[in-house]
């Protein structure tokens, strides 16, 4: 197939495009408007491959949109580029209406064009994947976890945005049939995040031995996800999902953010010791807690596992580790991107009262 793939200069994207050269024969467009979270030195390493073509876009405009589709002809669409921050959502909440809701419109209304004007052979096996988050159920207490029935109760722009693409997409569906499969996800952790998330950003501050903020006192619980296991997933979902489905995809690692953190610090003060031998720990500064922080978020994601036969592969301490081991290998990539605007400043205050 001719796959393309958007936002995939990001973190999820760009692992996603390097599994798909690596693994298969798909050829892969890959769309992005290149903000501050898309790299294209995520992708080095496949660049020149000739099975990879970029193209520099904004699916907010439509009419770029409409024109990439049309030049690349594609069999599937993995529907990634999203503005994904949730404390960014709420210091500037018009560019997530924008990127999320504008553009997915546009990218669900050049892909119905498209598929309307393809032979009922490749109709039939073209699907349109809608990569969503966890974020759009809300928030859970000490117990339970979401499935695919679990109602929408978004608390901050980004999940908002996001549970406003979700209804866009199952529209598309169900009023002009257009093959669409969403998936919601848990946190991702890996390679090429970028260093605005919390494990990264916790990693790049103990290099530079600067606080570490924590949130509240740290007590709110995410379900984390390698994001090898995701692209495998989103993989397995394009080749064998049914469209009208939706698939919750987790990792079955809940850890509290304070443990998190304690986790990485205990890796760095083995790979990575601090003079003296004091430990990155004494670097944790708790902040005010941002407006809306929701709780808990835990995904059943059992419904993958027995219609697709994908579950998470990856041991979540050995993943951990070479995600640390990473950023200490790579100082060059996130280097380059703390040379710019972004320089690990705390976003999401605007909305406190």
């Amino acid at each position: 197939m001719k796959i393309l793939v958007t936002g995939g200069c990001g973190f999820i994207g760009s692992n996603l495009i390097r599994h798909l050269i690596a693994e298969t024969e798909h050829k892969i467009v890959n769309l992005d408007k290149l903000t501050y979270a898309g790299n294209p030195q995520s992708l080095e390493d496949i660049r020149g491959n000739d099975r990879y073509q970029f193209f520099q876009a904004d699916l907010a405009e439509a009419a770029a949109t409409s024109r990439v589709i049309r030049e690349t002809d594609p069999d599937a669409v993995m529907h990634l580029a999203a503005e994904s921050h949730v404390d960014r959502s709420i210091d500037g909440p018009a560019e997530f209406i924008q990127t999320n809701v504008v553009g997915t419109f546009n990218l669900l209304d050049a892909s119905l064009n498209h598929y309307r004007q393809l032979s009922r052979q490749r109709q039939d096996a073209f699907r349109f994947l809608h990569v969503s988050t966890d974020e759009v159920y809300g928030s859970l207490g000490e117990t339970g976890t979401f499935s695919e029935a679990s109602p929408y109760d978004p608390h901050s722009p980004y999940s908002a945005t996001k549970a406003a693409s979700d209804h866009l997409a199952r529209a598309w569906k169900s009023t002009y049939g257009l093959p669409i499969i969403v998936t919601n996800c848990s946190n991702n952790y890996g390679p090429y995040q970028f260093p605005e998330k919390l494990l990264p950003l916790m990693i790049i501050k103990c290099l530079a031995e600067e606080p570490l903020p924590v949130y509240g006192k740290g007590l709110n619980v995410r379900d984390w996800l390698y994001v090898k296991d995701h692209v495998i997933a989103l993989t397995t979902v394009v080749a064998k999902g049914t469209p009208g489905e939706t698939y919750n995809i987790g990792g079955n690692n809940e850890r509290r953010n304070i443990d998190l953190v304690h986790a990485v610090i205990d890796i760095l003060d083995d790979i990575h010791p601090r003079s003296e031998g004091r430990s990155y720990k004494d670097l944790i500064t708790f902040v005010s807690d941002r407006p809306g922080h929701d709780f808990r978020y835990a995904i059943d994601s059992s419904k993958i596992q027995s219609e697709l036969g994908w579950k998470p592969s990856q041991d979540f301490e050995a993943c951990l580790r070479m995600t640390v081991q990473w950023y200490l290998d790579n100082p060059r990539w996130w280097k380059n991107i703390l040379s710019g605007k972004y320089q690990l400043e705390r976003l999401g205050g605007a909305g406190a009262r």
